[in-house]
């Protein structure tokens, strides 16, 4: 509908988009940056940001760049892990049959990745997304995780990825020797003003658009509500493509971002 009405190639905004062609902002480079570290480091690190802030995408952007005849990549998003399923989980992402009991599945899952580092030159990649809403015991079990010949050559790579409250949690004294062990941090923010103004326009010429389609002053306007939030941005442009679409007009100016906001206030 968006793309046909503007004669582009694609419509903008969506997830959609090929990792190749994503917008780089300082903040998305230097995430992926340390991404990139922690995998080649086989480091213990951790990743946070507001919701949308582009945390996914980082990840989406890190695991395609892998050489995978070089690792093993496991993505785990379920807030309801608990330690029992843990081991069998990351067994299953490893094409290994889990035993009944967790101590068994622990040292299968230790013995797998040993044999992956040592015998396949092949290094373990886990990523922990969502770890904010995991529990306690979750927490302190993902500890084992980091226990491979302490101080010494590690056989994997282990990332946890969630929201701002997750740094509050781990700073907690129980918490404390998993964040000890943490060689790498980042918080990942929103786009600045110009980042803003610079990641619209690009999303608009990958779609194919050949001419500016957002006034400076709309810009501001979705700046000022969405705070740089790359999601929220992405909701906000699509809206007011969509209410451009409607009104037959080929140009989003401030009006345009007043009407979606105040439908927003409805809701």
């Amino acid at each position: 509908m968006i793309s046909h009405f503007f004669g582009w190639d694609r419509t903008p905004f969506t997830k959609e988009i090929p990792t190749e062609s994503l917008y780089q902002s300082s903040s998305f480079q230097q995430c992926v940056a340390r991404l990139q570290y922690m995998v080649k480091t086989r480091s213990f690190g951790l990743v946070t940001g507001e919701i949308g802030a582009g945390k996914s995408t980082a990840i989406r952007s890190l695991r395609d760049g892998l050489d995978l005849t070089k690792y093993q990549f496991i993505y785990l998003c379920d807030s309801s892990l608990k330690p029992r399923d843990f081991y069998r989980e990351l067994l299953h992402h490893l094409g290994i049959p889990p035993k009944h009991l967790r101590s068994e599945t622990k040292r299968q899952f230790e013995h797998a990745i040993w044999d992956l580092y040592e015998n396949q030159q092949k290094t373990v990649v886990v990523i922990i997304d969502e770890a904010h809403l995991l529990q306690g015991d979750m927490l302190q079990e993902i500890r084992f995780l980091t226990n491979f010949q302490i101080d010494s050559v590690s056989p994997l790579a282990l990332v946890m990825v969630g929201q701002p409250e997750l740094r509050s949690t781990l700073q907690m004294r129980l918490f404390k020797p998993i964040t000890q062990r943490m060689n790498v941090r980042y918080h990942l923010g929103g786009l600045d003003r110009e980042e803003t103004r610079k990641y619209i326009e690009h999303q608009l010429e990958t779609a194919g658009a050949k001419h500016p389609i957002f006034t400076a002053e709309a810009i501001d306007s979705i700046y000022g509500h969405t705070r740089g939030i790359p999601r929220e941005i992405n909701n906000e442009c699509t809206a007011c493509l969509l209410d451009a679409v409607v009104r037959k007009e080929k140009l989003v100016d401030a009006m345009h971002v007043d009407r979606i906001l105040n439908e927003y206030k409805e809701f």
